[in-house]
């Protein structure tokens, strides 16, 4: 899949020395069998391939963080990572990568030899909207309606995030809107069904609504029903879920660093495993290895630098997540589950706690059959146990908690849902000062050189106040 690169840059490339060429006739300069501009569709697959970073890094010369802040992995070396010592993370690689893609693919999409065109600008304009959703929830207020305009405005302004909610909304309403009968090529999600497309679109538009349930319910609320009614996710198969590939080029993430480069680096925590374990959870056998005395035994979150880990007494991230063609869960049909038991118990929707808890139920089972390959053994004894039965009196902190786990090793996703709900209750990274979880992260430093007023305009608008650090807020985390 990443050799699409090579290829959308050498097409670019022809296209620009063959531009200068224009005096000569057209046929001689034209060879149909090697097209010199890259069509829309392959614009979109390039994109595509910055999915699974999403789970990881965008920024190749960082760690992993986004695993930290919900703690669903501690470090076993290098354990700053989890004491929230890294403040200024750079969302430029996202913005000149798969957003520029998309944008130029929105903006030359003409040839309907590759799928009808409206569908090719429905399916970019999902893809564009999950990009951005991810960065704002990240950093807060970001470049959104100057952004992406190439040599035409390299200092973009920074719109609030409320703003760009707003303007999400209305990106993923157009896509919906648009689509019409007819699959697309060079897709290397869902193989260019664009049934599948518009429920993505639709469930991003619920999961995002679901997010201004403390600062906006009112909006929330109409959203999350528009979303509803639009048609989401109704299967695992509805999954957003990137496929690696057992190759070098292709290969996931974690096999990379785990077995390529022997970097035994990342142990279950202890939170997590100590929450599993007691429930005889059917899915913590695929996100742990049994330790060298065959037990489950998470590694403490956040230990200082200076402790030294006997990496043989700990549960490292499961086998079964880090073979080199390992996928990556991104957009599921049991999250969307949990938003609606989510939304029944809030009255968003009809049916209260019985719809609450058919939707909780049923996220549940997804989870594990997503989770356990479709393995549902275990399910009746675990659904069966007190913490884990649907309690009217407890079930806002049921749903979140269970939401935790199901987005594991989807770690911006799991700290967004952490963040806005406070389940399940986690206590910062212990002897590092009292310094609290992360709220969110700081922009990157080259901003304050590259758009220092808009930068500082941004930074002075924060919703709650404070300073570009780990602990202000963005707007729908209202305290």
């Amino acid at each position: 899949m990443k050799q699409i690169n090579k290829s959308i840059y050498l097409i670019f490339l022809l296209a620009a020395l063959t531009s200068s060429c224009n005096k000569f006739d057209d046929a001689i300069n034209t060879d149909p069998n090697n097209p010199v501009k890259a069509a829309a569709t392959q614009l979109i697959a390039n994109a595509q391939l910055s999915l699974a970073d999403i789970g990881t890094t965008f920024d190749k010369t960082a760690s992993i963080y986004g695993e930290h802040y919900p703690q669903y992995l501690s470090n076993t070396s290098f354990t700053e990572n989890s004491r929230y010592n890294t403040v200024n993370f750079n969302f430029y690689p996202i913005y000149a990568g798969p957003l520029m893609n998309l944008e130029k693919a929105i903006e030359i999409a003409n040839n309907p030899n590759e799928g009808p065109i409206v569908n090719q600008i429905a399916v970019a304009k999902i893809l564009k909207a999950y990009f951005l959703w991810h960065i704002t929830d990240r950093w807060g207020a970001i470049p959104f309606q100057q952004a992406l305009k190439g040599s035409g405005n390299f200092t973009p302004v920074y719109d609030s995030q409320q703003v760009v909610y707003d303007g999400l909304f209305k990106l993923l309403d157009e896509a919906n809107a648009a689509f019409v009968p007819g699959n697309i090529k060079n897709d290397i999600i869902y193989g260019g069904d664009v049934v599948r497309w518009k429920k993505l679109g639709n469930t991003i538009h619920l999961l995002m609504a679901l997010r201004l349930s403390k600062v906006d319910p009112g909006k929330g609320k109409a959203e999350f029903q528009k979303a509803l009614a639009n048609g989401v996710m109704d299967k695992n198969e509805d999954n957003l879920t990137y496929v690696h590939l057992a190759d070098k080029v292709n290969e996931n993430y974690w096999y990379t660093s785990f077995t390529r480069l022997k970097r035994n680096w990342f142990a279950v925590s202890k939170p997590i495993v100590d929450y599993m374990l007691p429930l005889n959870d059917p899915r913590l056998p695929v996100f742990a290895d049994k330790n060298v005395a065959g037990n489950y035994v998470g590694l403490d979150y956040g230990l200082p630098g200076a402790v030294s880990v006997v990496i043989n007494n700990f549960s490292l991230l499961g086998s079964a997540l880090r073979q080199q063609n390992s996928p990556v869960y991104l957009v599921t049909y049991a999250q969307a589950l949990f938003a609606k038991a989510e939304a029944a118990k809030i009255d968003w929707i009809p049916g209260s706690d019985g719809v609450a808890k058919t939707n909780y139920d049923l996220a549940i089972q997804q989870s594990i059959l997503q989770w356990n390959n479709n393995n549902a053994a275990g399910l009746s004894a675990f659904m069966a146990q007190v913490p884990v039965a649907y309690n009217p009196a407890t079930a806002l902190r049921q749903i979140g908690e269970q939401r935790w786990v199901h987005l594991f090793l989807h770690g911006y996703e799991g700290w967004a849902e952490w963040r806005r709900t406070g389940f399940p209750l986690l206590s910062p990274a212990p002897n590092n000062n009292n310094v609290p979880i992360p709220r969110r992260e700081g922009y990157p430093t080259q901003e304050i050189t590259n758009n220092g007023a808009n930068y500082s305009a941004a930074v002075g608008s924060f919703p709650y106040g404070g300073a570009d650090n780990l602990n202000s807020r963005v707007w729908w985390d209202k305290p």
